[in-house]
């Protein structure tokens, strides 16, 4: 594919790191992972950064942390009917039930306005998704949870560096879960991170990730339930670089955003395309595009990027509704009507730091030849 989703580029720093593992014959969480938390806190201004094996696992740990603020098992968190399907999978993983919600056709985030008819005298928390980097529209969610007395865990996964007025994801609500797959701004191959500024929350979450032991025990001590959860030195030693890296890189990646957007703003007719308010940053993780007619065939356009060697993926779809795993829950389709929309309509590229001017040109070229039969 000449259009890939990310890469991963191996540099000097993480090489040295990766020496230590080997001088230790230590590759489990050892000192790079302590000091990678450190560094991810500094960088970002959180007080507490837990480093997890995934963004998923940091996802089921933070909601596994509920138990110990008065949540139980079969309680609802909500969260959006359209996100990568880890966000669902692990609020079920930590032994909670999904409950979802409609999303917003030009954000592709949770929609605010369709949150309160979703919460019964279950519901502990809202997991809000900042979908394709794009913040949530937060503070008519922190006014809900406040209302109804819940916690907020801010799946961030494609978010790093992301703001919503003058505030970083991950900070904003109680909890914010990271990855640092291949796609993402920091890569460590796989891996994540929760982020907390409260300190019995991280010390939970610590406990959580290592079998419910008490933070920092390696004893047999089962305080609460857990899992495995760690994330790994040699994970580490590639995130370590990412954190050296990421100005630089988040800085390409926004402005390969910008420049294809500026090259495909006449689109905007056929296209809902990726919009930055005033008040927010956006983190550019990728190109998502939602057509706005079913007659432009979402399916046929996939196929043709594809074609031409631009790697593209569906964008996620209705996860309650057109997706069998979740079947069980007896959601109806049309139930969520813009997120089915979406599923039906949309799709997305990447758009990393490895993209030069010619391949932006590679890809508006291609978008346009494929728009001008409708013309």
């Amino acid at each position: 594919m000449r259009i890939s989703f990310g890469d991963l580029v191996i540099g000097d720093i993480a090489k040295k790191n990766f020496q230590k593992v080997f001088d230790k014959n230590w590759a489990s969480e050892g000192d790079n992972v302590r000091e990678f938390e450190a560094k991810f806190a500094k960088k970002f201004g959180y007080k507490h950064a837990i480093a997890t094996s995934s963004g998923t696992d940091a996802d089921i740990v933070a909601c596994a942390a509920l138990y110990d603020f008065g949540a139980e098992r079969g309680d609802e968190i909500l969260v959006p009917a359209l996100s990568f399907v880890a966000t669902a999978n692990s609020i079920l993983a930590a032994g909670f039930t999904p409950k979802f919600v409609d999303i917003n056709l030009e954000t592709l985030n949770i929609d605010p306005t369709k949150i309160e008819e979703q919460i019964t005298e279950k519901t502990r928390a809202i997991m809000v998704v900042h979908t394709m980097g794009k913040p949530c529209d937060m503070d008519p969610i922190l006014k809900i949870a406040k209302k109804y007395n819940l916690m907020i865990i801010e799946d961030a996964c494609e978010a790093h560096g992301a703001m919503y007025k003058g505030k970083l994801v991950g900070k904003i609500g109680n909890m914010g879960a990271f990855s640092f797959y291949t796609a993402h701004q920091i890569v460590c191959g796989e891996g994540g991170m929760v982020t907390t500024d409260d300190d019995k929350i991280a010390s939970v979450v610590r406990s959580v990730k290592s079998h419910g032991r008490p933070a920092g025990s390696l004893y047999f001590d089962f305080q609460r339930i857990g899992f495995n959860s760690k994330m790994n030195d040699m994970e580490a030693a590639l995130g370590l670089e990412g954190i050296e890296t990421f100005d630089v890189f988040f800085n390409k990646r926004k402005n390969n955003l910008y420049k294809l957007l500026d090259m495909t703003k006449d689109l905007s007719k056929f296209c809902y395309f990726i919009k930055e308010e005033q008040y927010e940053k956006v983190s550019p993780h990728a190109f998502p595009i939602v057509l706005k007619d079913k007659k432009y065939d979402r399916n046929k356009l996939y196929q043709f990027l594809e074609s031409k060697s631009i790697q593209c993926k569906t964008l996620f779809g209705s996860l309650p509704t057109q997706h069998n795993a979740f079947k069980f829950l007896k959601y109806n389709f049309g139930d969520f009507p813009v997120a089915e929309y979406v599923g039906d309509a949309g799709l997305h590229f990447g758009m990393h730091q490895y993209l030069n001017d010619d391949d932006l040109h590679y890809v508006s070229d291609a978008l346009h030849e494929y728009f001008n039969e409708f013309r």
